[in-house]
């Protein structure tokens, strides 16, 4: 994975028109000279361009995982993509529409289906019938059992695996079908350039009888396989955990990448309470095969710096519960309380440990306090990621909210080709653009990394690489900072923020 600054996004929300023409037109953005993004990213994520984009979780339910919607353009669109950027793309491992041909068939003819194993049923798991304890011991992000009892149009009950929504069908991945199911996504994949996957939902993969059916033994062990035979085609695995920050660190000692999901609440906590005490332990510990976020298309996670939900006691979060709470409330309070509409069980929001926001937004639009965020997210080691949203300095999306009452899509906004053009032009994507300019292209990133000594109240980082070298120093209690690197010649330059 190339050490530079990738762009998270959706094809068809970043001047998309779905007009069959959006991932030419997003290559034009990124990659044509003239355009304000000309160059300023090493790879980008291309959230699900699957057909279909529009299903019941905007796209991460597919119909056909190995088909592009046609509505964003063909697989000869992301092969020319690929020719500029590295491209990440979403193998979801844990589930397909109940739209799907497979299900379909399925539905209609019970066993004698060709998919019949393809899907995981209650009994697959429990042959022997599910307990109380056996069905309380199943790990829930969200409220109620993972389960759907369904009637097939032949008349047979069946009671299925669905850890999401109704519509998105879990699939039995260590059956014989399921595993060809997946095996044909990521020969699809490395057949049209992509060297890049985030496994979504892995965690959820495996189900086990007695066990919290959540990143279990089992699930590395099949982690370690899938990601086996993406690296026989060529490609990176990234696996997408929430979980208790000592459980990151243990996941990412067994695959490639992970996500630094603890940084965007940590981030928040320090400008909030004027701390870096709490990011500085994160700091000494976490891990650096990281994909550092501050946001992404899902909400600010909560349950990333918490207490470990089954022994609070014994695994104490990374800050105290009751700061944990005032931050939530504090997001809410910057956010002129727009946030606490998509959070929680409000808006039909089913993700109870996460804050639905945009990250600009959750900052109080407060330009420098953002910027200095961003500067902080580019220093830690790791391969930075920018959400479209958060690239653009995006405000919440009342009106989208309204209208689809869904939590996640007040910070999902469809951006027309005229408001990233007028976004661009504002002092604070801007400087932003330029920050990332200077991540990708300074070599002492690729050197060494220190946290220099400071009060809990400042964060002082260096990178250095021979006589190249880059710093940064924020005062979290009064916002006094400066990021100082070496230029051409040997000079000492600085970036400045505002």
């Amino acid at each position: 994975m190339k050490n530079q600054v990738q762009l998270i996004t959706y094809v068809d929300r970043l001047g998309g028109q779905r007009d069959g023409a959006d991932l030419a037109r997003l290559r034009k953005l990124l990659c044509e000279q003239g355009s304000p993004l000309h160059g300023v990213f090493g790879g980008v994520h291309l959230l699900p361009f699957f057909h279909a984009i529009d299903g019941a979780d905007a796209g991460f339910d597919p119909v056909d995982h190995t088909q592009v919607d046609p509505r964003l353009g063909t697989w000869d669109d992301i092969e020319a993509l690929t020719e500029d950027l590295d491209v990440m793309a979403d193998v979801i491992v844990n589930h397909m529409s109940s739209e799907s041909p497979q299900f379909l068939d399925y539905a209609e003819k019970g066993e004698a289906s060709a998919y019949a194993g393809l899907f995981l049923t209650l009994d697959a798991v429990f042959p022997n019938g599910a307990s109380e304890q056996d069905l309380l011991a199943i790990y829930r992000p969200r409220p109620g059992l993972p389960l759907t009892p369904v009637t097939l149009k032949n008349g047979e009950r069946r009671i299925l695996w669905t850890t999401f929504t109704a519509a998105q069908i879990d699939i039995a991945v260590r059956h014989p079908q399921g595993r060809a199911y997946l095996a044909g996504i990521l020969r699809t994949f490395a057949g049209n350039g992509i060297r890049m996957v985030r496994l979504d939902a892995v965690g959820y993969a495996i189900k086990k009888a007695g066990g919290s059916c959540f990143m279990m033994a089992e699930t590395f062990d099949f982690i370690a396989e899938f990601a086996g035979e993406a690296r026989a085609l060529g490609i990176e695995v990234l696996v997408e955990i929430h979980a208790y920050h000592r459980r990151q660190i243990e996941i990412a000692a067994k695959v490639d990448w992970v996500y630094d999901f603890a940084l965007p609440p940590l981030m928040l906590h320090a400008f909030n309470f004027h701390t870096a005490a709490a990011l500085k332990r994160w700091i000494e510990i976490r891990p650096t095969n990281a994909l550092t976020v501050l946001d992404t298309h899902d909400g600010i996670g909560i349950i990333d710096i918490g207490a470990d939900t089954s022994d609070r006691a014994a695994h104490p979060g990374l800050v105290p519960p009751a700061e944990l709470d005032a931050l939530v409330e504090r997001i809410h309070t910057a956010s002129g309380g727009e946030s606490r509409c998509a959070t929680g069980a409000a808006a039909s929001n089913l993700d109870l440990y996460q804050v639905n926001c945009s990250f600009f937004d959750a900052m109080g639009r407060d330009e420098t306090a953002y910027l200095l965020a961003r500067a902080l997210q580019f220093f830690l080691p790791g391969v930075p990621q920018v959400y479209y949203v958060g690239l653009l300095a995006g405000h919440n999306d009342m009106a989208l909210l309204a209208r689809t009452q869904v939590g996640r899509d007040i910070n999902r906004h469809h951006y027309s080709e005229g408001e990233i053009a007028s976004d661009c032009e504002r002092p604070v994507v801007r400087r932003l653009i330029e920050l990332i300019r200077l991540r990708n292209r300074h070599s002492a990133f690729s050197g060494e990394f220190r946290v220099e000594p400071s009060g809990d109240d400042e964060l002082h980082m260096r990178w250095q690489r021979h006589g190249e070298w880059a710093a940064l120093r924020v005062n979290f209690h009064d916002l006094t900072h400066e990021l100082s690197y070496s230029g051409e010649g040997g000079g000492r330059e600085t970036f400045a923020f505002s």
